[in-house]
């Protein structure tokens, strides 16, 4: 659904991404790694409109991302949870959600909302809480809810365990692979627990100083003798 050829991508003059090309699968939780400063987050930002293009080409579904602004491809069916300020803090959970829905009708709203708090209970529990109050993990669930509700074909996160507890950060892990088992949502994750991240991922993409170094199965990945001691610090 989402294919990448020949990225070169960056920051005004500031140079991040290097000829990247690759395939983010349908139904697929896709894991994207590598050491800190390698361009993760550049790669989601770059799909998402946030990222100044230099050569190359993303297409969702055949159809060319460049040179749309960031509502434009939310509005095809690309969701993007950045790692902070994901919700409106001094928002209750509840406008939050109408937040999130201001483009659909107020029934329409009100429809998803019942849907989106059966895989998100935690939105009907906090329904008049400011999101500012609630947990990490608690403004985490909540801005996957808001997400969910403009019924996205795709989800990328950007550390979305990033300052949790292990066993909140498990929680949130768990609800991305829920969203792909039950929703078949295309799942983008970038993640620091790389171990975790390939463990519930389908398929790895390994950067490295702005380059794509590996691309395959999590598990091939999880597994390499060489390439994840050396880049992700994880022991075999």
């Amino acid at each position: 659904m989402i294919e990448i050829n020949g990225l070169n991508a960056g920051y005004k003059r500031l140079h991040v991404l290097y000829d990247i090309s690759l395939r983010f699968e349908k139904n697929k939780i896709n894991v994207v790694v590598g050491p800190n400063g390698s361009g993760k987050s550049t790669l989601l930002k770059s799909i998402f409109g946030l990222t100044t293009i230099y050569s190359g080409s993303i297409k969702f579904n055949g159809v060319k991302l460049n040179g749309l602004m960031p509502h434009q491809i939310a509005r095809r069916g690309i969701a993007y949870l950045p790692q902070v300020d994901n919700v409106f803090s001094n928002l209750t959970v509840a406008e939050n959600m109408l937040m999130a829905g201001y483009t659909l009708r107020r029934e329409e709203v009100e429809e998803r909302i019942e849907e989106v708090s059966e895989t998100f209970p935690v939105i009907k529990r906090y329904w008049k809480s400011k999101a500012g109050f609630l947990s990490g993990g608690e403004r985490q669930m909540v801005a996957m809810a808001m997400a969910l509700l403009r019924k996205p074909k795709v989800m990328m996160f950007d550390e979305p365990t990033g300052s949790l507890a292990p066993k909140i950060a498990n929680e949130v892990l768990e609800k991305i692979v829920e969203l792909r088992d039950t929703l078949g949502i295309m799942i983008i994750l970038v993640e620091q627990n790389a171990k975790k991240a390939l463990e519930i991922g389908d398929k790895a993409y390994l950067l490295v100083g702005g380059r794509l170094v590996f691309h395959g199965d999590s598990r091939e990945l999880l597994e390499h003798p060489e390439l994840g001691k050396l880049y992700l610090g994880i022991s075999g």
